[in-house]
């Protein structure tokens, strides 16, 4: 069986690079189309400029710009994002098109129960804490 061939909105990953953003901006969704609308802040230019001078095999761009909208001419590259404390590496896929970057690095850690510690329950008062 043949690998599905990607499309978002009827239109394939070539297509939509040829569109320009106001084409592209018809297609997405309607939060991220108004953010289009307005511009782009001066932070997301600077990254603009630098992903379109990233070359394959280069080190990923970093960027605390977790509201950039991924748009078609990203797919391929590799974006570290900020989570407020590392840097995860995002490499994007045309599936990612029209979401956020920061949407790929998860600020929280999942919470991980334990057993419980010493003194939690009443059959561990009395036991020694060595």
């Amino acid at each position: 069986m043949a690998k599905k061939e990607f499309k978002y909105r009827g239109k394939t990953l070539e297509e939509l690079k040829k569109l320009s953003l106001e084409d592209f901006t018809k297609l997405i969704p309607a939060r991220e189309r108004r953010s289009l609308k307005r511009g782009f802040t001066e932070e997301e230019k600077k990254l603009l400029k630098k992903i379109r001078a990233w070359k394959e095999g280069s080190k990923p761009i970093r960027t605390h710009v977790r509201e950039m909208i991924i748009l078609p001419e990203m797919v391929g590259k590799e974006i570290a994002v900020h989570n407020g404390k590392d840097w995860n590496i995002v490499k994007v896929k045309p599936e990612m098109i029209a979401m956020r970057l920061g949407d790929f690095s998860i600020t929280r850690k999942p919470v991980k129960h334990s057993g419980p510690g010493i003194g939690a329950t009443r059959s561990t008062k009395f036991v020694s804490a060595k």
